[in-house]
């Protein structure tokens, strides 16, 4: 009697193909099943791999719960096959498509133009703002016309803001934003 197994047979040529994107450094979708100590649990056809949290996104997040149960596209960082074991990393495909979005973007950017970023960072003497590829610092002195104490007081990570390019230093990737300068100053005809 011969047995066989279709089960096995497409575990095999999954295993197949993750090794394969592993090779050819290619991406991978799977469906992100759960949260577990450290990370979260993703299945790609029925092998169960890790994505530790540090791979997760582009920024530093505590909180996960918003990929669960969503297909995404990853990359293989690590494989043990004897362990079954198979860790994978997002923040590699997110970083590769900034990349090629922050290369067009320093191609635009011109000092004195408005563009729209979110908040990605608070800080005591400002906030960062991700423009699409490229991170500028819009100092806490020009969030307002009003004396602001600290950033959070006008601003919450994540938040999608207009800002105007105040700077924009092209070979140190160095973009200073403003977004008080979207209006006039109030002191201006004061008299």
């Amino acid at each position: 009697n011969t047995r066989v197994s279709r089960e096995k047979a497409i575990k095999q040529e999954v295993w197949k193909r993750i090794e394969d994107s592993l090779n050819s450094d290619s991406i991978l979708k799977g469906l992100i099943t759960g949260q577990v100590k450290g990370g979260m649990t993703v299945d790609i056809q029925g092998i169960k791999a890790f994505l530790p949290g540090s791979l997760a996104d582009s920024l530093p997040t505590k909180d996960l719960d918003f990929l669960e149960g969503r297909y995404e596209e990853f990359k293989v960082i690590k494989i043990d096959k004897e362990k079954s074991n198979v860790v994978l990393s997002r923040k590699a495909v997110l970083e590769e498509v900034n990349s090629e979005e922050r290369d067009k973007l320093l191609s635009s950017l011109k000092e004195g133009e408005t563009v729209e970023g979110a908040v990605k960072n608070l800080t005591d003497y400002g906030a960062f703002i991700d423009l699409g590829g490229i991170d500028g610092l819009l100092h806490i002195t020009d969030i307002s016309w009003s004396r602001i104490n600290h950033p959070s007081e006008s601003l919450n990570i994540g938040e999608k803001i207009k800002v105007k390019v105040i700077k924009f230093d092209e070979k140190n990737q160095k973009v200073s934003l403003g977004v008080k300068q979207l209006t006039e100053d109030p002191w201006k005809g004061i008299e």
